[in-house]
């Protein structure tokens, strides 16, 4: 893990629990995160994928500045701050 990114792996989990998932972590990341990594996979279908869009994109969460595409289709990237 780098300094100020959490990464959360979320195979094998369905839209419900990596929701309840996400969830618990943004309310834990302290100040020092600015990123949360969501490692949630494009081969078994896009649900996690669109929940996230759906749930923590446009301003729907307040500690989520905005939604990027990480470094592949499977990895979601919510930043919470301006490195």
């Amino acid at each position: 893990m780098n300094s100020g990114i959490i990464e959360v792996d979320l195979h094998g989990m369905n839209v419900y629990q990596a929701k309840i998932k996400i969830d618990s972590q943004l309310n834990r990341a302290g100040g020092a995160v600015y990123r949360l990594r969501l490692i949630h996979g494009y081969h078994g279908g896009t649900g996690i994928k669109n929940m996230i869009e759906d749930e923590y994109g446009y301003g729907r969460h307040s500690k989520v500045l905005r939604i990027q595409g990480g470094s592949n289709p499977g990895i979601t990237e919510l930043v919470l701050r301006e490195l």
